[in-house]
This record gives structure tokens, sequence and C-alpha cells, in this order.
């Protein structure tokens, strides 16, 4: 053999050396390992049912598939438990299941010292909460309370949900003692989100989010855990009645971000700001008193709102319906989705208001009532309407005048209208006062007639008397009427010249209806106003006799007696 095949030799024996070495070195190894002993190993076959592990033994170790929630690749590395060295067919017994086990509760315990969240799936309720896997066919409890950051309604939706929980406690002998809460998860989570968003955001960017409930006002975005207001004035330019005719519940948008508020943690968006505000442009397209088209698309109980381009709506106050008509509801006259002329009245640029005439689009009819009824005119005209006072005389359609109760008659106190006229009755007036400013006008009954207390007060004078009767009797004196209806009233002091003699005992010697003789006191014309006195009557008789008396005796003498001397000086 020459020097080169020993040297081959040598080298080959020197390998076999060394790898029976390392065998017999890693056996040690091996033997020094302990039953219940965590160990890795690679995978060398899978089949259906189980799969191959090389653990550096004479054996490899099976495990059945179903320990493997996903099935490895060979020469994956997988963990297991020596369960056994040998058996009694010289085989390794190996478990993946209780390495999952041990490597769970390790990851378990740290979490819990560390206090970091884990993952976990609920699988089912329970009484008061959720069992929730934690994997190793470990389970703890979720109490429903700590489920979510909001109130849950239905519990059975979260079931399947995978998420992360804090432990809040955890005790390994005893499963049932694990207590998580995924709501303090959720709530950190949602306010670092929440920081993040003020930290990166700003007013004029565009974000991303999805509608979670509506609201009157408008409606939340969610944002990443938190919410955003999409409020019904930031949905359109245009009239928005309704939110949900906008956006739909769970639908993803984009919105601009309006305002941000990092103290009190609000956050205002929108969806009109995407495009150009029509105020911009409003004095180049309207000015006052045109006359424009648009589109009923509201009604109130003081007007409609009409829209005249998307973004730019305009109000038509209940009193510019009609010149002459009194509207009681704008549903009377338009309805929403109806087309319309109108008038620009006036118009707020900064504030988005413009100001809306109907009846402006027709001649205004007042304008000529001043000469289709001037003062003086006599019309013979319906009642339409009676009120506590006065009633309403209809014109002309859509055109009333008023005939105050005062002015029903001269002498008659009317109490109310309905005494003297009736809805639907014809009656004869004279228009008294024309106020085409105002839309107003008067008239008058008792104006077809001479006013009789003028008449009366030239008839009768202060200190004249005059016969009555007695229209009614009251505790503060008697009423009587006296000729051309007028009526006046005797004070109950007047009523008797015996100053000892009460009102109650003197009064009981009249009756309603009887003639009675007064003496004139006072006239008001302009207040409609007489008062009469019987007191007065009967010593203006008195005296009125003494002078004839005195008359006619001073023709016999002046030594004639005279018995009513005294008593005239008295009076």
């Amino acid at each position: 053999m020459d020097k080169m095949e020993v040297v081959t030799d040598e080298t080959q024996n020197s390998k076999g050396n060394i790898q029976t070495q390392l065998q017999e070195e890693y056996l040690k190894s091996f033997e020094s390992l302990e039953e219940g002993q965590l160990i890795n190993g690679t995978v060398i076959q899978v089949t259906q049912d189980q799969v191959f592990i090389d653990v550096g033994y004479k054996s490899e170790g099976k495990i059945p598939t179903s320990e493997f929630s996903e099935l490895p690749n060979i020469g994956d590395v997988v963990s297991v438990v020596l369960v056994t060295k040998e058996n009694k067919h010289g085989e390794v017994i190996v478990s993946k299941q209780k390495a999952d086990l041990k490597q769970i509760w390790k990851k378990l315990r740290q979490a819990f010292t560390d206090k970091t969240p884990v993952d976990g799936t609920i699988v089912k309720t329970v009484k008061g909460g959720y069992d929730v896997s934690l994997g190793a066919d470990i389970h703890a409890f979720l109490p429903i309370s700590q489920s979510d950051s909001v109130k849950v309604d239905k519990p059975e939706k979260l079931i399947g949900l995978k998420g992360q929980f804090y432990l809040e406690r955890l005790y390994a002998d005893q499963k049932a003692n694990i207590v998580v809460n995924r709501r303090k998860y959720l709530e950190e989570t949602t306010e670092k989100n929440r920081d993040d968003f003020f930290a990166n955001v700003q007013v004029g960017d565009t974000v991303k989010g999805s509608v979670k409930t509506f609201t009157s006002f408008g409606a939340f975005i969610d944002l990443g855990g938190f919410d955003g207001l999409l409020h019904i004035n930031d949905m359109s330019w245009g009239h928005v009645t309704r939110p949900k005719d906008f956006v739909k519940k769970g639908q993803e948008i984009e919105l601009k971000v309006i305002r941000l508020d990092p103290e009190e943690k609000r956050i205002n968006l929108s969806i009109k700001h995407f495009s150009e505000d029509p105020w911009l442009h409003f004095e180049e397209k309207y000015h006052v008193n045109d006359v424009v088209k648009g589109t009923v698309t509201k009604l109130t109980d003081f007007g409609a709102f009409i829209e005249l381009e998307e973004g730019i709506e305009g109000l038509a106050h209940i009193s510019e319906f009609s010149w002459t008509k009194k509207i009681s509801k704008p549903g009377d006259v338009v309805k929403i989705g109806d087309e319309v002329e109108c008038m620009v009245l006036g118009y707020d640029i900064q504030a988005g208001r413009v100001s809306l005439g109907l009846k402006q689009v027709s001649d205004n009819p007042w304008e000529k009532i001043s000469e289709l009824y001037p003062v003086g005119t006599k019309l013979t005209r319906k009642v339409v309407k009676i009120t506590n006072s006065g009633a309403f005389i209809e014109l002309e359609e859509g055109i009333d005048g008023f005939l105050h109760a005062d002015d029903i008659s001269w002498t008659k106190k009317v109490k109310h209208p309905s005494s003297e006229l009736q809805v639907g009755q014809e009656v004869e007036t004279v228009v008294i006062d024309c106020d085409t400013e105002n839309h107003r006008i008067r008239l008058g009954i008792k104006q077809l007639s001479d006013d009789p207390w003028e008449q009366f007060s030239n008839a009768y004078k202060p200190g004249s008397t005059l016969e009555g009767e007695i229209v009614s009797i009251t505790d503060f004196g008697v009423f009587v009427k006296a000729p051309m209806d007028i009526e006046g009233l005797v004070n109950k002091a007047n009523l008797s010249d015996n100053r000892e003699e009460p009102y109650e005992e003197a009064v009981k010697k009249y009756n309603v209806g009887d003639k009675i003789n007064v003496y004139v006191v006072d006239v008001n014309p302009e207040k409609q106003k007489v008062a009469f006195s019987v007191k007065e009557f009967k010593r203006k008789q008195q005296r009125d006799e003494i002078s004839q008396y005195m008359s006619s005796n001073d023709s016999e003498g002046d030594d004639a007696y005279n018995p009513f001397a005294d008593l005239l000086k008295k009076n």
C-alpha cells in the first residue's frame, strides 16, 4: 500500500470515529432528558393521520395530525413534550398538544406579569358573559360588561369573534379562574388611534370611515374605533331632510375633515366640502326683484322652503303667498315637489338666506282698491265671518271689509255682533276708511244715517226736560230711553228729592216700562252719554210753579200774601 492509500484510510477512520463520538454524545444527552421535558424535533414525514418527528433517537416520534391546527411541512421544527423515552415496543412517545399547553401557559404567565394582551376566540355564551378559547384547550371567562366598548344588545353577535384580551385573573391550576377583559383593550386601542388621528390629520384632509349610527342631526362615522360627526348640514349644500337619504349604515365613504377639537376630542366631517359652495356665485345669478323658478322642498307653519338650485334654498313666508287671501296653512297653496315661480325679495349671503315671495309674481289688487271703494261708497254684501269684535264682509273674492261692533248702531250697545248679524246675511254698509298700505277697509252700518246724538244734543240742552221710558233698573241707577232712542242714566243719587229717603226705597216706586219725566243734567255726544235727574226735574217743576205764582201775585199788588217766599229762598 502506498503512502496515499494509507492517508485515505486514516482520514476515513477519523471521520467514522468523530461521527460515532457525536452519536454517543447525543445519546448521552438524550438519556439526560427527563420525561415531560419540552424538546424540539424535525418533521421528516407527513401522512393523512400522523406526523413523524425526528427527535434524534433511534426511533421517530409519531403525532396524530389532529393535534395540529395547520399541518407542518417536512423540515419544519416542532416543539413537543417527551412523554416516554421508550415504550415496550421501543418507540419514543411525544406530544405536541402538551407542548402547546406548556408554551401557552408560559405566554399567559408572561402576559399577566407584563400586562400585555393575548389572542383568543369567543366560542359561546355562558351565564353572565362568554367562554373564550385561549388555545390548547385553555378557556377563560369574559364578563359581558367587559366584552365590548359599547353596550351589547345581542350577545350572540360576538360568538366566533377573534381578538385580543387582557388577563384580569390567572390561576394555572383552575381553568375556570381565568378572567379576561376585551373592553379595556378596545378602549386603549381606540384612544391610541384617536391620538394618532389628531397628531397626523389636519383640517382639510380627506379620511375614510364607515357609517355607524344615525341621529336626527346627522350620522356618526367610525374612523377606527372612534367617531366623527357628519352633521346633516354638511351632507349637501342643498336641503337635507333625512340623513339616511345621503348615506347608508355600514357604508364606507370618504370625508373632508372640517373641524378638529383635541381637547373635547371632537371631529367634524363633511361630504359637501368636496364641491364648491354655490353661494360664492349667488350674486352673479340672482338679484332682488328677479322672478325665478324653484322647487318646494319643505313646508312649515310659517311658510315654504324653495330650492332655486342645489345648495341655494329660500323661504317664502306665509304672508307672501297671496295679496288678498288669508292663508292658514302653506299646504293649502303648494305641495312638496311643486315647481313654482317666485320673486327674490332679499338675501343674506353670509347667513345663506334668501327671502322669496309668491304673490309678487301677480298684480296687487290693493293698488286699485281705493279707486274701487272710496270712502262713502255704499255696498250691499254678505257677512263671511263673525268675531267677538265685529264681522268680516266680503267685498270681492279675497278682499274683505271689517265692520266693528261699535259701527253697527248709534244708540244700541252691541255686546256681540252675532246678536245683530249672521254669516251669509246680506247687509247694507258704507266704506268709512280705506287703508291700502295696510290692506284694511273699515265699514259701517250706523253711518248710513245721521248721528242721533248730534240731533239729541241740539234738541235737548242741559237744563231741559223730557219724558222717557224706563228700560232697566240697576243698583247704581235707572236707565231711561229718551226721544231718538237715546239712553241716559238717572244716577241713584238723583232719583229722589227727599234726602232722607234711601235709594232702595225710592226705586221701589218705578218699574221697567214706566213713563218718567227727567231733567237733562249733561249731554256728551262724543262719548255718547247723557245724564238725567228726577230730583232736579221736581225742583225745576217747583221753581217753575213758584215763579208762575209770583208772577200772577205781582199783578195783584205788592201787599199780597206770598206763602212760597220762604220755600223759594230755601231752593
